[in-house]
């Protein structure tokens, strides 16, 4: 299983530390612009479950490429 875990940079260390002391457990940091594409990504897929719910109004493709 795999846990994303938000700590505050001044205890970091220490967490990662506390994990990696668990044989069953294996702890390793990540880059802020990775985290950020992370959360993106949970958005993204949490708008497309709206969208199919009847949630949410999707735009079409062509719209969204007409725009760029």
């Amino acid at each position: 299983m795999k846990v994303i875990v938000d700590v505050n940079d001044n205890k970091g260390d220490f967490i990662l530390e506390l994990l990696n002391n668990f044989s069953f457990a294996k702890a390793k940091p990540i880059s802020p612009a990775k985290a950020q594409l992370l959360e993106e990504i949970k958005e993204a897929v949490e708008n497309l479950n709206l969208v199919k719910q009847g949630k949410l109004k999707a735009r079409p493709a062509k719209d969204l490429l007409n725009e760029l």
